[in-house]
């Protein structure tokens, strides 16, 4: 059955409300402080009466197992003397023989030896409730954590609603980009898809700046040898834009004058190296 928020809310401050059994387990030492006590002559802190809590019971425990630890042995040790003062100044004075020292001692081995058990079954009980005592501590604080929580979430709810009509009245008109009008999955969808394409796009510029000084390299070999074929290829324009324009010399009837002059400067040439006996 769906119970509603108020609900929930009452039934946890009822719970809250109720003592916690520690507290109850404090009444009957708090009450030892009450105005008509007589004064309490211990050293214990009086604030553990007056705001008892897991660790001021837990001193006091210590503080009175101390206190009933020297008291018995006090006590025994007064009953002792007085058994044996009236044992000695009875009429007739009672003689103990060793047989029946034997057979105490054999009774109070058997006893001491039942009281062991039932300490250490008491420890464990107490240990047991200590552990159980902690653990419902803590679950006592989650309680309470989440139903201070749980007690403020109407408010941000409201101040949430107020926000979301505040932004959607500010929106004046529709957006015309679709992503931006997205509900909360798609967009954390989107937002995901859109990281893992950022994440690539680093991966393949880490990629590149790492190959950049080995292209750079290349670049700078390349440059090398590119000059000597720009020079190359100067050279081969050069000696097509002469060659077009003998051509084109040619096709107007200067070619023919040119070739005449080089025959008569050839033949001049060899004329003055056979007079002269020069070689070629």
């Amino acid at each position: 059955m769906a119970h509603s928020y108020e609900e929930i809310i009452f039934v946890l401050s009822e719970l809250q409300s109720q003592e916690l059994s520690i507290i109850r387990l404090s009444e009957p030492i708090s009450a030892a402080n009450a105005p008509d006590a007589p004064k309490r002559t211990s050293d214990v802190s009086s604030d553990a009466f007056e705001n008892p809590s897991p660790a001021s019971l837990a001193a006091d425990l210590g503080h009175y197992k101390e206190l009933f630890s020297k008291l018995r042995f006090s006590y025994l040790e007064q009953v002792t003397k007085e058994k044996f003062l009236r044992a000695i100044v009875g009429d007739p004075p009672q003689i103990v023989e060793q047989q029946e020292n034997v057979e105490l001692e054999a009774q109070l081995v058997a006893v001491k030896a039942d009281l062991k058990l039932q300490k250490a079954d008491v420890a464990a009980l107490v240990e047991e409730l200590e552990t159980r005592g902690r653990e419902l501590s803590r679950r006592y604080e989650n309680v309470s954590l989440q139903t201070a929580q749980l007690s403020a979430l109407p408010v941000q709810i409201s101040s949430l609603q107020e926000t979301l009509v505040n932004l959607r009245a500010r929106q004046s008109k529709p957006t015309t980009n679709p992503s931006l009008s997205l509900p909360l999955p798609a967009t954390l969808e989107l937002v995901v898809s859109r990281q893992a394409e950022l994440d690539e796009l680093n991966k393949q510029l880490r990629s590149l700046q790492q190959s950049l000084p080995r292209k750079t390299r290349e670049l700078e070999l390349l440059e090398k040898e590119l000059k000597p074929l720009e020079a190359q290829k100067a050279a081969t324009v050069a000696a097509a834009q002469e060659a077009r324009r003998r051509k084109e010399e040619a096709e107007r009837g200067l070619g023919d004058e040119l070739e005449l002059k080089g025959r008569w400067y050839r033949s001049v040439e060899t004329g003055l190296r056979e007079m002269l006996g020069v070689e070629g």
